[in-house]
């Protein structure tokens, strides 16, 4: 049985970040505001510490937020210090941290190895010049690619962080953007509907009619086509969508933008139903279909949305779904009189 894993995050808001991006408020974000030093990240370390069987767990210490590697060099150093000591003594197994890619170089990389980092997530948002420039960025899609090939040739693991929907954007140039990362070679990506956040300049734009974002179902789809992408090529999708917060939540502080609280799931039951409706179309009579109790929250999400659309779709057939405890949660079987099929989910 492999080890659960284990985040230590550290937030640190918005150190070090040389540029505010329109869609950027990282106190809102990360809900932190105060200042984070060695003592901060050692209590938030035993803190956790002492609610995980170490045993049974791989841990990884993060350091989320702002541009890290543009932080001043001794606070870098203050901070992964205390991260290296607890990786010595056997007490976590990774260190991750996030950053621009303008701010990677061969002396930030040499830096980062000596301090036992693992992997670096590179802010990539968008491959598109326009889209970046629209965004406040402040970097190039060519700062992004050389960014990445030295990460890689360091030997760290490389992540990439997307965000659809952004000023300037639409659903070619986000895909487009994925084409490009993959290209690049990330071990592991991140995928974020872009959201109108409170005291930021894209809700700025938003108010004063400058900017449109993407609705809940377009973000579903555009993210639909990139995650496959990512899949495709073996690239582990770690996350996709914000983690909502006391802040990050319809009637706080995000204004607008498609937001949802499970919008993984939202994009993995839109896939399920798409690949029902590609396996169905055309039959005709009644079709069984069953599906893990693990599973069954994907295929019914938001309130069954996408499954009602299936079932509308499918006027030639009676869709009936059987739930079992003990199936594969990983495959649906479909069963008529004519044949029985599994699709891999």
């Amino acid at each position: 049985m492999s080890k659960k894993h284990y985040i230590i995050p550290i937030f640190v808001p918005h150190e070090g970040c040389p540029h505010d991006c329109v869609f950027c408020n990282q106190n809102k974000i990360t809900g932190e505001e105060s200042k984070v030093d060695s003592d901060f990240v050692v209590n938030t370390i035993e803190e956790y510490l002492g609610t995980i069987n170490k045993n049974d767990a791989t841990l990884e210490v993060s350091f989320f937020g702002g541009t890290f590697t543009a932080i001043d060099i001794n606070k870098q150093r203050e901070l992964l210090q205390v991260a290296k000591d607890y990786k010595q003594k056997g007490l976590i197994n990774f260190i991750r941290l996030s950053t621009r890619p303008d701010y990677i170089d061969d002396f930030i990389l040499t830096h980062l190895k000596e301090y036992s980092v693992d992997i670096i997530e590179l802010g990539v948002q968008s491959l598109d010049e326009e889209v970046l420039l629209k965004s406040g960025r402040g970097h190039t899609a060519e700062q992004v690619g050389d960014a990445s090939r030295l990460i890689k040739e360091y030997g760290f693991i490389l992540g990439h962080q997307i965000m659809v929907g952004l000023p300037g954007d639409d659903a070619l140039k986000s895909i487009d953007t994925a084409k490009k990362s993959i290209a690049m070679g990330p071990d592991i990506c991140r995928i974020y509907p872009a959201l109108t956040i409170k005291d930021t300049m894209m809700e700025k734009m938003f108010l004063n009619g400058d900017y449109n974002p993407f609705s809940l179902e377009k973000a579903v789809e555009v993210v639909e086509e990139i995650y496959k992408l990512y899949i495709e090529k073996n690239i582990n999708v770690i996350r996709i969508g914000l983690q909502p917060t006391d802040n990050i939540n319809l009637g706080k502080d995000v204004v607008a933008g498609p937001f949802h609280a499970a919008f993984r799931e939202l994009v993995e039951s839109k896939i399920i139903n798409d690949k029902l409706f590609n396996e169905l179309n055309g039959y005709k009579g009644e079709v069984t279909v069953t599906i893990s109790n693990r599973s069954i929250s994907k295929l019914y999400a938001n309130k069954k949305y996408y499954f009602k659309k299936l079932d509308n779709s499918l006027s030639d057939i009676e869709l009936k779904v059987n739930v079992l405890e003990k199936f594969d949660i990983n495959s649906i079987s479909l069963k008529s009189e004519n044949f029985i099929k599994t699709i891999i989910i």
